[in-house]
């Protein structure tokens, strides 16, 4: 099997990885294509940084109860959870392992959360931890444990489901958006039934932690997606882990993640779908599938993608030598849309297109004008070139985007001119 060469490194690692990391790319251009992905699946850390402290659930929980604290908890919420997103900003900036990085916020989109609707940072911070250890292992076992995540119990109100009253939210949403992916899939009466089984998942007061309280559990007979018996929350998941959609369901995410914005294709999410259950939801099994399939690779697909802001913002400042002049990234995040640890829906950030408007496309611009901003009259800046590539400009081209240029390239000499050029070509916003 043939090197992978420069084009199609360079492929790889920006779909997988946050930025186009020169060093990276070369060392995947000698590899073949299955090595390089095997390499890009197993060469993971999983050190973090230390993360800022977080309040206790029983100090939030006593502000949360009384009237006269209201304003000091969302006071504490709101610094507290822009202290946490700017943790995770900084700490995709700076890891050696991007494509944990990447699944994390795959799954954090895919489970998302808000930190003004939970108030509590450092359950948002648990859950963080919970995506990225299994953001690589096996999708039953993250659902099981984002099931029974007190910060997606706050969420989606999960922790007020008991039998008296049950709360349909959790359940409305395991079903549309976690598992089944369409309500064609289900009833009206197959939610109700799951949210019954769910009562009594709640949170411990003391410790924050998940606590299953029996005496809210309804204990009758459920109905449910043509299955009776006396189910309970786990009794749910595992049918809906037994059932053909869910694995649809995440290798359709998949589709647009790694190949397009487009429908996708059910030919190929299907025998994704079908690798993915036979290895019992084996996650890398599956990324495994798309990365070597024939979509993954095509050259209609090569730029494809529209650039998220994390993609964008730090995916630049990893490959090239800017940085902000002053610690706002994740503040730069939220004002082009992706806001850590605060989805504006359930449904999490739509991505693809709807990163692109006319008020977005103007910051997305300006942040790469000011990252580009320098003394363009110097041939060559020199802290700009001790960490350039030593390559032709043509390689850079290659290096940088994933479609030819849109815009006329400079005809003065200078590699800060190039680059700047390259960065602000309308190209480089996909790829």
């Amino acid at each position: 099997m043939g090197k992978l060469g420069l084009f199609r490194a360079r492929h790889l690692v920006t779909r997988t990885s946050i930025g186009a990391e020169w060093e990276t790319i070369q060392r995947y251009q000698n590899l073949s294509l299955r090595d390089a992905i095997i390499h890009t699946l197993n060469s993971v850390n999983y050190n973090i940084p230390r993360a800022p402290r977080t309040s206790s659930w029983a100090k939030t929980l006593g502000n949360r109860n009384s009237m006269a604290r209201q304003r000091n908890m969302q006071r504490m919420s709101k610094n507290e959870g822009a202290a946490i997103q700017t943790w995770w900003a900084n700490h995709m900036l700076t890891t050696k392992s991007p494509f944990l990085e990447r699944m994390t916020l795959f799954w954090h989109n895919h489970f998302p959360s808000n930190i003004e609707h939970t108030k509590q940072p450092s359950a948002l911070l648990e859950q963080n931890y919970t995506l990225r250890r299994h953001a690589l292992g096996n999708y039953g076992d993250l659902l099981f444990a984002i099931s029974k995540d007190p910060a997606m119990l706050l969420y989606l109100d999960g922790y007020k489901n008991v039998k008296q009253d049950p709360n349909e939210n959790f359940a409305r949403e395991l079903l549309e958006l976690f598992t089944l992916g369409g309500t064609q899939y289900y009833s009206e009466r197959d939610i109700k039934e799951a949210a019954r089984a769910f009562t009594g998942w709640s949170i411990d007061d003391r410790t924050g932690k998940f606590r299953y309280r029996r005496e809210l559990h309804d204990e009758g007979i459920k109905t449910f997606m043509g299955k009776r018996g006396n189910f309970d929350g786990d009794d749910i998941l595992k049918i809906l882990l037994r059932h053909p959609r869910t694995a649809e369901t995440i290798a359709e995410k998949m589709w647009r993640e790694f190949i397009n914005t487009s429908r996708p294709n059910p030919h190929h999410t299907r025998r994704w779908a079908q690798i993915f259950r036979q290895s019992n939801y084996d996650i890398k099994a599956l990324l495994m599938a798309v990365l070597s399939s024939d979509p993954f690779w095509h050259p209609s697909n090569v730029g494809g993608l529209i650039k998220s802001p994390v993609e964008l913002t730090i995916g630049t400042m990893r490959a090239l030598p800017y940085r902000l002049r002053t610690n706002n990234l994740a503040h730069n995040l939220s004002l082009m849309g992706q806001s850590l640890f605060a989805h504006p829906s359930v449904k999490g950030w739509e991505g693809g297109e709807s990163w692109i408007s006319t008020q977005s496309l103007m910051r997305r611009t300006g942040i790469l004008t000011n990252l580009t901003r320098g003394n363009l009259r110097q041939t060559n800046d020199a802290r700009m070139m001790a960490h350039m590539p030593n390559c032709s400009d043509e390689e850079l081209v290659t290096w940088l985007l994933p479609v030819s240029p849109l815009s006329p390239l400079p005809t003065e000499p200078g590699r800060q001119r190039l680059v700047r050029a390259l960065v602000l070509d309308p190209a480089y916003q996909v790829s």
